[in-house]
Parts: structure tokens; sequence; C-alpha cells
């Protein structure tokens, strides 16, 4: 083994190690796999960045735009109708129907694209007909990709075995060559799925409810019923007079108000402005234990000592840490983004006191608030971090402020509170954060005085002591009233029922996160998800867990998350308005541009026709069409870059030039080498199957594209040197890579369909590896017919 062949080995163990770990986004690790072959000499500079001009990454790119112009247009929805009009009510003829269905539109659309699309439309059905949505959800995902197999551009792994043939002077795949191998493994897929596979899916009833008006199927889903109950406020409690959003009932107590009753009528779904008066009854949402729990802590937050601490601020605010003023320069990174995703604070250890924003002032719930271009900050930071913000950060800073001119501006010495802490306290070895204070009492600690001294600009982790005194920033009116949650009576009145709760203009409804979402990796409170929307969250499904949780504000939210939300109907129509929301209910859709629909079916047929006709190659095709679903209105820009997804791209132009040292370095001859040993003595169908079982298995960690760049100089190799049909070969590495049945991280298509079907990891693999049989044996039957071996 050289030592050129032992480098690009180490560069491939250490990528795939990074792409099965997920220690570092999958993107991110394709330009390190770049970046590495460019510098250790393994592939020139130049050839290291031909991925990004590679035709079959462009091929795909542009077919994610011609997917986005058939969606947008209604293409797809029409057949989503016929669905609905064709598949009666056959548990049976309706998953082989939106199998079919989805099949169809991947030959020549986005998978993952497809499947979001009939999303909606199968949980529709699901609801008309009563069956089980996670009877329907998984056949929808299986479909898609198995449509996918049936033509060249239907899936990435295709595209990329063809450009392996192109790349080694071998005629290449043309549209429909896979059609004859893939047509037949779709008809067996779909069948198993009809006869055998829908036995083995699990019955979750998410979608049990007959309409969007009939919520109890999904509340039945989330159990909510045993999550509901009343709250009174007594009179003479403080409360009266509060907004919800001021008395924080529900970030201290981690509850949704669903509904006031007050007197004798209910308002339903109140807003965060809505004023409590003395004898409300409210409905809420939430863990009665944890409220229980924290209603108790409360109480030991009433023996805290809180009193004004105005004597303090001459020592916070000193000549080597003083109050500084940060004004955001219009190109400053900071702006439209929230202080806790910055993380000033637990990155810089920088304490932002204050926001001047124009003629306010916001000192309040700060770590939500979405900077903007003019914004000041008022600062205090250690030596020699405001120099470095200026630099990396686009922000001006001012001169030191004066104890006077920061008393005029910022009025900070009346709101100083000091928090003396008892020894007995239930805060004793907390860390600021898991002590809740800033989320329960609305305080922001400054500093922690000690018999030592005191301690200025404290970590999140710092932890609490006995005897210690908080100097915090709040209001002790608020703080006062806050006690008050204490004494908030639960009555034995558990179980409420949603009866009550819902109607025509307010009720339930369910969405899912969509494959471009750019939301994805914010929470809820960064998102201000409440305030925009007006919908309370009140339950998430995750990889087949259900997380109800009260503090659900704080998860940082993935793709395929299904949530569960509560509010006005009118609100789920600006929502599914949203690209990066998925409604789950048809109605609640963008409407089409119908108009444009013909537009686009006539741009589909300029891009098959003249690559059938042998007019023009499929990249060159596929860039005609996606300029002209643009220029001819059937999309903007904006939603054309929105329909790439890009994370993709990057990983397979970055993987090539691995792909390409693998082959010049004569790594791919040394591995074939070992693949022959293994498996040549066994004859041509035996090699067939281990490398399709290889493959199979592979796609259960890492991602297909990637998987194929990688094994495709290998297979080339062994196919040589074996004396096989390279095309039949790598058609069968093609398949088994696109079919990724087994696990819901081996495509996001089978990730989307997670949360709304309520599946866990087992349910995959007890219907996906039959499935992923059924295709290996079909494989090994009929593709030696159309490739001979």
């Amino acid at each position: 083994m050289s030592a050129e062949i032992l480098l690009v080995l180490t560069i491939l163990t250490a990528a795939v190690v990074l792409l099965v770990s997920e220690w570092v986004a999958m993107e991110v690790t394709a330009l390190l796999v770049l970046v590495a072959v460019a510098l250790t000499g393994l592939v020139s500079p130049k050839d290291a960045l031909a991925g990004f001009s590679n035709p079959a990454v462009i091929t795909v790119w542009a077919v994610f735009i011609l997917s986005g112009g058939l969606t947008r247009t209604g293409v797809a929805n029409i057949i989503g109708r016929w669905v609905l009009r064709v598949a009666g009510r056959s548990e049976g003829a309706i998953i082989a129907v939106v199998m079919l269905s989805a099949g169809v539109m991947s030959a020549f659309m986005n998978n993952v694209a497809v499947a979001a699309l009939m999303l909606p439309v199968v949980m529709d059905i699901a609801r008309q007909t009563g069956h089980p949505s996670s009877r329907l959800l998984l056949p929808l995902a299986y479909g898609s990709l198995l449509g996918g197999l049936t033509t060249q551009i239907g899936t990435p792994p295709n595209l990329l075995v063809s450009d392996i043939l192109l790349e080694n002077g071998l005629p290449t795949f043309r549209l429909f060559d896979f059609a004859p191998v893939g047509l037949v493994v779709m008809a067996a897929g779909i069948g198993f799925m009809v006869l055998v596979g829908r036995h083995l899916l699990p019955r979750t009833n998410i979608s049990e409810s007959a309409s969007m008006q009939d919520g109890a199927g999904l509340s039945d889903q989330y159990n909510l019923s045993e999550r509901m109950f009343a709250m009174d406020i007594p009179p003479g409690l403080g409360l009266a007079g509060q907004t919800l959003k001021s008395s924080r009932i529900g970030a201290v107590l981690g509850v949704n108000v669903l509904g006031i009753t007050r007197r004798d009528r209910t308002i339903l779904a109140p807003g965060p402005e809505m004023v409590l008066q003395a004898g409300d009854r409210l409905a809420v949402e939430g863990d009665p234990e944890r409220i229980r729990r924290l209603k108790k802590e409360l109480g030991y937050w009433n023996t805290l000592n809180i009193t004004e601490a105005r004597t303090l601020y001459s020592e916070l605010f000193t000549r080597d840490l003083p109050a500084v003023e940060l004004s955001l320069d219009p190109q400053s990174p900071f702006t439209g983004r929230t202080l806790g995703e910055i993380g000033l604070g637990t990155r810089l250890g920088v304490a932002i006191l204050a926001v001047r924003r124009r003629d306010r002032l916001h000192r309040t719930d700060l770590q939500d608030l979405t900077l903007e271009a003019g914004d000041i900050l008022l600062a205090q930071a250690p030596p020699g971090v405001v120099p470095d913000l200026e630099q990396a950060a686009g922000v001006t800073s001012g001169d030191p402020l004066a104890l006077e001119q920061l008393e005029a501006v910022y009025h900070l010495k009346e709101r100083l509170v000091a928090v003396a802490v008892p020894d007995q306290s239930l805060l004793n070895g907390r860390t600021l954060q898991g002590s809740r204070l800033g989320a329960a009492l609305g305080i922001r600690v400054l500093a922690i005085k000690r018999p030592g001294g005191i301690q200025r600009l404290p970590t999140p982790e710092t932890r609490i002591s006995a005897g210690d005194t908080l100097v915090a920033e709040g209001n002790i009116a608020t703080l006062t009233l806050l006690r008050n949650l204490a004494d908030l009576e639960l009555p034995d009145t558990a179980g409420l029922s949603l009866e009550h709760l819902e109607g025509t203009e307010v009720g339930l409804m369910e969405v899912v996160l969509s494959p471009h979402a750019k939301v994805a990796g914010k929470t809820l409170v960064e998102l201000h998800f409440r305030e925009k929307y007006g919908l309370n969250v009140l339950g998430l499904w995750r990889e087949g867990h259900l997380h109800r949780s009260g503090f659900l504000r704080d998860m940082a939210l993935r793709f395929g998350d299904a949530m569960l939300l509560y509010g006005p109907r009118d609100k789920v129509n600006i929502l599914g308005r949203e690209p990066d929301f998925i409604v789950l209910t048809q109605s609640a859709q963008e409407v089409p541009n119908y108009a444009k629909a013909k537009i686009a079916l006539v741009v589909l047929l300029a891009v098959i026709l003249p690559v059938l006709l042998g007019l023009m190659p499929i990249y060159i095709a596929a860039l005609l069409g996606a300029a002209l679903m643009v220029i001819s209105g059937c999309l903007t820009m904006t939603e054309a870059h929105r329909t790439v997804e890009w994370k993709g791209i990057i990983l397979i132009a970055g993987m090539l030039p691995l792909g390409t040292a693998l082959d010049s370095t004569g790594a791919a001859r040394f591995l074939a080498d070992g693949v022959v040993a293994w498996v040549g003595p066994w004859g041509p169908y035996a090699v067939l199957a281990g490398l399709m079982l290889l493959t199979f298995a592979a796609t259960c960690v890492i991602p297909t594209a990637a998987l194929v760049v990688l094994l495709g100089p290998i297979v080339l190799k062994a196919a040589a040197d074996l004396d096989m049909n390279t095309h039949a070969v790598l058609m069968a590495v093609a398949v088994a890579a696109s079919a990724s049945f087994m696990t819901p991280i081996s495509h996001p298509a089978n990730i989307l369909v997670m949360g709304p079907g309520g599946y866990r990891f087992g349910d995959y693999l007890k219907v996906g590896l039959p499935l992923t049989l059924v295709v290996l044996v079909v494989v090994l039957l009929v593709l030696p017919w159309v490739w001979p071996l």
C-alpha cells in the first residue's frame, strides 16, 4: 500500500466517521474533505473545485427547481385530488393509489418534495376514511423513494452513476434506461406494502378526527385530557388587572392558557394582552405534578429577602468594568438575530443591560428581542472584548458612561434589587441558569456579593451558595406579583374536556417543519411564534417520542418535527402560507398558481423530449427547464432558491473530489481487489448481491449521494476486474442506494413522515427490512434480463 493510498483511505475513514456521527453538519464535512484532498496534493485545487460544475450536480439542483415549479403551479395537487377521487375507503386500495401517485411524480420531481406535497393530502384521506395516519404515511414515503428508481433524474444516485460512466469514457445511462428495472421494483414494492407491509405498520391515530372541527383524535394522540385542568384566580391575589403576558403565568408555570371562564361565558384562545379579573377560572394545559412542584418552589422563593439595592450601584460600574453603549451598524451580523441566538453572555461574558431603539427602551426579555440596525445596546464587558466586537460584529462603541449619564438615560439605579439567599434556600448549589430566576422572577443577575467581595459578570454556570446576595436588575412590584403565583388555586377538577374549548373559529391543528425550513435550529421563543401566529404549541412529536413539557418554547426545532397547535383557525391560513411549515390539512395550504399549470407541464416536456431525441444532454435540458420555470412565472427567483436543497448540493460537490482521489491514487483499485477476493469466487450474482447488501447497510448511516460518490470508483474497478457489465453493477448500486427504507435517518422523506405518523425507529426496520429484501430479490431476477451480467 503506497503512502498516497494510505492518505486517501485515512481521509475516507474520517469522512465516514463524521457523516455517521454527525459531529459537524454533513455539508461542512464535505467541504473539509474537499480542502483535505486539495491541501494534501491528492488532487489539484482546480480539480477539487470541479465538483461544483459537475454535470450531475448541475442536474440535481436544476431538478429541484423543476420540482418547485410543478408544485407551485398545482400540477401535483391535481394528481392529489385524483387520489382522493379514486382511492375509495379500502386501506389496501388507498395505499396502492397513494404509492403509485407518489411514485409517478417522483420519476420527474424530487422525492422529498413529493412527500411534502402529498403529506396534507394523505392526512386528509386519513381523516375522511378513519384510517390511522400511521398506516398511510410510511407507504407515502416509500412510494416516493420507489418512484425515483424509474428515471435518470428521479434520484441523485441515478444521476451520479450516470456521471461516473461519462467521466470514464463509457456510454452513459439515458433518461428512461432505469425504467425497465425501476418499474418492476416499484410494482413489487407497492404489492408488498398492500399485501404484507401494511399489516406490520403501527396503529397511531394522529388523524382519527373526522375534520378540523373535531380535535378528539389529536387530543387522544397527544394525551391532552390528562394534562388539562382548571386554575382559579381568587380575589385579592394581586393578579387581577394584569395581562396574561405580564402575569408570567405561562413562563413561570410552563402552562398554556387555552380559555378563561368569566361568569357565564368562556373566552377561547385568549391573547397575551387579555386582562385577568378576580374570580376568573383558567383552563390550562400542562403537567399538574410539575406545576405543583413549581408552586412549591415559588413558596420557597417567598423566603428570599428581596430589597432595593441602590447603594450597590457604584460597585457595579467601575473604571475597570464600565458600562458602554454599542451601536449596531447596518451591516452588522447581529441584525435580524436575537440576543439569545448570538449568545454574547455565554461566549464572551458580555452582559446586555438594556436596548435603546429610537424612543423606546427595552429592559425585559432581552434574550428574545430581535435586533435591528441602529439599536444601541447598553453593555458591560470584560476588558478587551469591546474592540474585538467592533472589528468582528459591526458595532460602534462610545466612551464609558459615567454613573450620572447611566442613570439619566437608563434609570438602572432604581431597578436594582438585592436577593439574599438564606441557608435553607432551594437555590443553594444551583447554577444561575438552573435556578430559573430569569424565567420565573424576570430578573437578570448582574453580580453576586459574597463575604470575600463582589463577583461581577457572573456566567450562567456560576453556582449560588448560601449567604450570597444576588444583585439583579428587576422590578420589586413585579417580583411581589410573581410571588402570588404560589397562591393560585388548583381545584380537584383535573381532566377537563376539549369539547368546550373548540368551535368553528378555534381548535386544534397539526403542522410539521418543511424540508427547506429556515427555522430549523431555532426555538419557538426565538421565532416569536406565539406573538407572530397567535397559536399555542401543546405538544411535539420527534423521532417517535412525544414531548409535552411546558417548556417546549426552549426546544430547538428540527426538520420533521410535528407540532400540535391550538388557537384561531384563521391563523392556520397564515401559517399555511409560510414555506417553513406544512399544515397537515390541504385546505390550509397556499393556493397554487393553477393558471401556470399548463405552462409548467410544457416546460417539463421541453426538458424530456430533447433528451429522448438525443438533441441535448440531460444537464443542459434541466438547466433550460429551470430557467423557463422562472421566466414563465411558474416560480419567482426567491421560490426557486428555496426549492434547492443546498445542503445536498454541497455534499455531492464536496465529496466528488474524494472519489477522484480514490481513482487517481489507486485506492479504488486496492479496495476493489478486496471486493473481488471476498465475493468474486462465488460468481457474478453473488458479487451483485454482495454489493447491494453493502449499499443497503451503508445507506442506514451515510447520505445516499455521498455513498454513491465513494462507492462508484470502487464498483467500477471491481466490475472491470470480474469482467462484469459495468452498467448492470452501477445500476444495482444506484437502486440499492435509493431504496433507503430501513431507518428514518437514511432519507429525508422518511424523517418527514415520522412525526405526523407517530413512528418509532423500530417501525422503519420492521417494515423496511423485508421491503429491502424484496427489492434485492427483484433486482437479482430482473436486472440480468435487461443488462446481462
